[in-house]
């Protein structure tokens, strides 16, 4: 091999960054070298620019067990790149915190015998934990905080660093070197971001640890807000991630052993009031669902294609000289190439749900601007919420498919229920004020009526919740889907009917399906009698719609939609009787079964069992024509007496204690996610 002219040194096959160099050097096992790297080693080592995946590659290549025998390299990286985030020099400071990112992730995702020690074992020690990790933990917050330094701070107009007062007094500053190209501020915020990443492996990483006590203790609630200030205020970036980010690290920390103890992010949830803040972090949300939805949508296009005259001239083959020229054709997959694509969705972006959960939970202002928040300036953008939806409808009619899906699913509907609970969003939901347009599933049939125009927010909800009972149908039935679907619309129409709101909606699919599934609950009885809850779900179905018929005069737009449910109940009478004594529903004072099956039993007396009577004193051969029923069913309210239970409009109040498995298990998954999508 030829020597190379200036080092007089074979030349390598392959090139290899210096800093790869460094890496072998670091974390060779010679037992006659010194462990202990020079103070240059150092200051070289953080001075280039760090080779995320040869570190990431080489860290996985070792052992848990050789990684233990290392743990004088492993604490020395760890303490140096610690000590670059406090001290900077130059670009220390940046590659230390994304050579931080990639070794937290791959030394946190390891499987230990025993996981707290064993990786407190690898990072400081017992001897020194607390106060290696503690300088850490410090050096994240000033960071996330503010970017680079408690002396420098950037300045209003986006130029440059003011120097600290208390810096100017003791001396002159050293040396801050910055990446040229960059403005300080373009810097500081690079600094902020990479910041939240390093946060973000270790709370995914050590989630099941005790090192996250740390940051409880530590308390990043202000330095996450105050990060997500500065990521706000800067202009023309589409990039949701800036705020997503720290969203999701405030949704990790806030979920921490929340159920163990008195977790303080929690507290902060509550009490935090800051509505610029809450803007930004919705409408990021809202960009977030959207990015999400639009996956589903790349699969499988599900709107019929509208005409234009670009659409036109494509068809006729003159599509060069249409508006905006010929938009490239998507991929069309077959229908098992789909389902397998559709199973690995949502993203892992979806983890951002998690803590929109706890903000709407927690906070009632977060609660107030997602349901009232308006839509970017940006063309064809949706309302924050509108997007939410948008999303839910996707993530229910393939729920199915996977236990994540299932899980996000679960956590949506959480957040409805939530927001319905609350009258005040519940009235906003039901006016006209709350109407948007709202972009909902169709990559499934059955499929209700398309609307593209604007509409009243309650009613998209309610499409979602009938969508999601009409997809997910399996003799092993999700009742706690099912049951927060069916305590979703019973309490918007209980809403309904006590402010006495019409609202015009195709209430014929929405009664249509609950009777489905009480067809579908009485055909599978022998499997679905035993899960757990299945009590509640029943008793909500026969609940929901015994209100509509005893109230239905309350939110009904029309006599007609009213008389339509009444030729449904009745049309269904012998399958509700079956259902009643398959269940025993009878001998439960918590539902309303009687009701139903009275109103089939007093029309089917009026109708005749040969299915011929008298209409309008008119005596028929044969059987009736379906308006000739539904003439019966006028005649019939005169003798009908409706003899509903009280309160069937009244349910009761969401308790995230009784969700604590459900929680538990979002909160892995949530983790999950984000260890994925911060180790890419």
């Amino acid at each position: 091999m030829e020597p190379s002219p200036l080092t007089h040194q074979p030349r390598p096959e392959v090139f290899q960054p210096k800093i790869v160099r460094l890496y072998e050097a670091l974390f060779k096992d010679d037992e006659d070298a010194s462990p202990e790297k020079p103070e240059g080693f150092w200051k070289e080592f953080f001075l280039l620019r760090p080779d995320r995946a040869s570190l990431k590659h080489m860290l996985d290549e070792i052992p848990v067990s050789d990684l233990l025998h290392l743990s004088s390299q492993t604490r020395q990286l760890f303490s140096r790149a610690t000590h670059a985030l406090r001290q900077p020099y130059g670009v220390g400071d940046l590659h230390a915190l994304d050579t931080l990112s990639t070794f937290m992730t791959c030394v946190l995702g390891k499987r230990y015998t025993n996981p707290s020690s064993d990786i407190i074992e690898v990072l400081a020690g017992l001897d020194q934990i607390d106060t290696v990790f503690g300088d850490f933990v410090a050096a994240l917050e000033g960071l996330i905080r503010g970017g680079r330094g408690p002396g420098l701070e950037c300045c209003p107009h986006g130029v440059g660093h003011v120097q600290d007062q208390k810096q100017q007094a003791d001396g002159p500053a050293p040396p801050q070197q910055q990446p040229r190209g960059k403005s300080n501020c373009t810097y500081t915020v690079d600094l902020q971001r990479r910041a939240v990443e390093v946060a973000l492996a270790v709370a995914s990483g050590a989630y099941q640890t005790s090192l996250l006590t740390y940051f409880i203790q530590r308390d990043l609630f202000p330095a996450i807000i105050s990060c997500i200030q500065s990521q706000a205020s800067l202009h023309n970036s589409d990039d949701e991630t800036r705020i997503t980010r720290p969203f999701m690290l405030l949704g990790l920390l806030a979920n921490y052993n929340k159920f163990e103890f008195q977790n303080p992010y929690q507290m902060r949830l509550n009490d935090f009031v800051n509505e610029r803040v809450i803007k930004d972090i919705v409408k990021s949300v809202g960009k977030t669902c959207r990015k999400l939805r639009d996956q589903y949508i790349d699969i499988q296009e599900d709107l019929p294609e509208g005409w234009t005259l670009a659409n036109t001239l494509n068809k006729i083959g003159l599509g060069a000289i249409a508006p905006g020229g010929k938009p490239p054709p998507k991929p069309v997959y077959d229908a098992d190439t789909a389902k397998t694509m559709f199973a690995e969705l949502p993203g892992e972006e979806a983890a951002v749900l998690l803590a929109t959960y706890d903000f709407s939970h927690a906070n009632k202002l977060f609660s107030l601007e997602l349901v009232a928040g308006a839509p970017t300036t940006e063309k064809g953008e949706d309302s924050p919420f509108a997007s939410f939806i948008s999303l839910t409808s996707y993530l229910l009619q393939h729920a199915h498919l996977s236990q994540r899906a299932t899980l996000y699913c679960h956590l949506n509907l959480m957040v409805f229920r939530l927001l319905i609970e609350d009258p005040v969003l519940c009235k906003r939901m039901c006016s006209d004020e709350s109407k948007v347009p709202v972009r909902l599933c169709r990559q499934r049939s059955p499929y209700l009526p398309l609307l593209r125009s604007e509409r009243v927010v309650a009613t998209a909800v309610m499409d979602t919740m009938i969508d999601a009972i009409n997809h997910n149908l399996r003799r092993r039935l999700d009742v706690g889907l099912y049951t927060l679907c069916v305590g979703i619309l019973l309490r918007i129409i209980s809403y309904m009917s006590r402010s006495r709101t019409r609202l015009q909606y195709h209430w014929a699919d929405l009664f249509r399906s609950l009777l489905s599934l009480i067809r579908f609950l009485t055909t599978y009885a022998s499997d679905l009698k035993g899960l757990s809850h299945i009590n509640t779900l029943l008793d909500h179905v026969v609940n929901l719609l015994a209100l509509g018929l005893s109230a239905g005069e309350t939110f009904l737009p029309t006599p007609a939609a009213y008389d339509d449910l009444f030729y449904k109940v009745v049309e269904t009478g012998e399958v509700l009787i079956k259902f009643r004594d398959t269940y025993g529903l009878a001998n439960r004072a918590s539902n309303s079964i009687d009701t139903l099956v009275s109103v089939s039993v007093h029309y089917k007396e009026m109708l005749g069992t040969d299915g011929s009577k008298a209409v309008k004193g008119k005596r028929t051969g044969g059987q009736l024509t379906s308006l000739q029923v539904a003439e019966v069913i006028k005649q019939g309210y005169e003798t009908l007496s409706i003899q509903a239970k009280e309160g069937l409009d009244s349910w009761e109040k969401y308790r995230e204690a009784d969700e604590r498995t459900l929680l538990k298990k979002m909160g892995r998954q949530a983790v999950g996610d984000v260890g994925i999508l911060i180790s890419r």
